[in-house]
């Protein structure tokens, strides 16, 4: 099998399977709104069936929703991302290049670090940022013995990226190949956001996702600019910088392997695409009104979605998903995405955008829990957006991005 069918083969298998879980008595707030049906057949929407939130001045009309090719002749994308003041969106590809895109054409690499990491399965570059104010670009990457690395490059003048000056952020140490997570996400103070996942293997092993004193399993924030002799800070409000045997790093926890998650930005709410063990994917909000995820514990591995998994973890007070799809018809892999901030269709505005790699099926998501489907493409990785709210779907296996 050649490295690019494994890579393609392993990230469909993202929501690797062990046993079905056990029993728990540990209870969770905000019920979802898709729960298994009867029959035990999935209660979320299938390909005929839509419905529309009330809380929309428009209805959202899934065949007004039309995808086109954007660009093609990319390698294994993962990410796009953009800064403020440059014209061109970066394509983050797996195998260790970030590639510009101006007036729809490919550049030269900006970046490129191959040589530094390991690109199989679940492994590669996973994440990439520009800092909204300093000349700094952020890489989240597997190195050659299999952790996580958060490094920071230098951006010239010129917008290049100086690959010599790199230093280290932040070491996470990997205990297994797989749930790597890898976003990261810049607010608007500066500080960075980096989801982790639970360290790998099949059903939380180490019991890290409800372990604060763990990186592992969680979404961490920073400030990753050096400070004297300390590579990065700790913001003093972190949620559980004064909590005995804690790391002051953890923003949420509860998170299996969180592959790509989301601010929106005309409200701040947070989003999460959470992939799910054997049997749930989950999508994770959390209102700016209810502390956009600052202290939230989202339940993995008491519970995959909604559900008790493992009966020796307590997450009493976990938020649950807003939405949860069946392994089956709707595929097996949440791909993550983002809300839809655009003009060109009112309508969408306020949705969450989120796709399955083993089905292909695009949804979108309302605060309230409706969902609608809006089409079905091929094998997407992740969703994105550009400055101007334009949503980008990358097809992983073809190296195509829609827009």
């Amino acid at each position: 099998m050649s490295r690019l069918a494994a890579a393609v083969m392993s990230l469909a298998l993202l929501a690797a399977c062990s046993s079905s879980g056990v029993s728990s008595s540990s209870t969770r707030t905000n019920p979802v709104t898709s729960v298994p049906a009867s029959d035990g057949t999935a209660s979320g929407p299938t390909d005929a069936a839509t419905t529309v939130a009330p809380s929309t001045t428009t209805p959202l009309q899934p065949d007004s929703v039309n995808f086109s090719t954007f660009l093609s002749g990319v390698t294994q994308p993962v990410d796009i991302v953009w800064k403020p003041g440059d014209a061109a969106l970066y394509v983050v590809q797996q195998t260790g290049t970030v590639v510009p895109v101006r007036d729809g054409t490919l550049g030269a690499p900006v970046l490129d670090i191959g040589d530094e990491l390991i690109d199989n399965g679940e492994q590669g570059l996973l994440g990439f940022a520009f800092h909204p104010t300093k000349p700094f670009a952020y890489a989240d990457y597997i190195d050659h013995q299999g952790n996580t690395v958060i490094a920071e490059f230098p951006v010239a003048a010129d917008g290049s990226i100086e690959r010599t000056k790199e230093r280290l952020v932040l070491g996470i140490p990997q205990p297994y190949p797989n749930h790597n997570g890898g976003k990261l996400l810049f607010d608007d103070k500066g500080l960075l956001y980096i989801a982790m996942g639970d360290g790998g293997a099949a059903g939380d092993p180490e019991r890290r996702g409800q372990n604060l004193a763990e990186l592992l399993g969680k979404i961490l924030r920073i400030d990753p600019l050096a400070a004297g002799s300390a590579a990065y800070t700790i913001p003093a409000d972190n949620p559980f910088v004064n909590t005995a045997g804690a790391r002051g790093e953890v923003y949420s926890y509860g998170v299996r392997n969180p592959w790509r998650f989301a601010f929106d930005r005309a409200n701040g709410d947070l989003w999460i695409a959470d992939v799910g063990q054997n049997l749930w994917e989950e999508v994770d909000h959390v209102a700016a009104a209810d502390g956009a995820g600052k202290g939230a514990n989202f339940g993995w591995s008491a519970f995959e979605g909604s559900h008790p998994f493992n009966a020796d973890q307590r997450a009493d007070g976990a938020i649950a998903p807003v939405w949860e799809y069946a392994h089956g018809d709707d595929g097996c892999s949440i791909s993550g995405g983002q809300v839809y901030r655009g003009t060109a269709m009112p309508s969408l505005a306020g949705w969450f955008v989120t796709s399955d790699y083993c089905s292909g099926k695009v949804w979108a998501v309302h605060p309230d829990g409706t969902v609608v489907q809006l089409g079905k493409v091929a094998s997407v990785s992740a969703v994105a957006d550009g400055p101007d709210g334009t949503i980008y779907l990358l097809e992983y296996a073809a190296g195509t991005v829609l827009r």
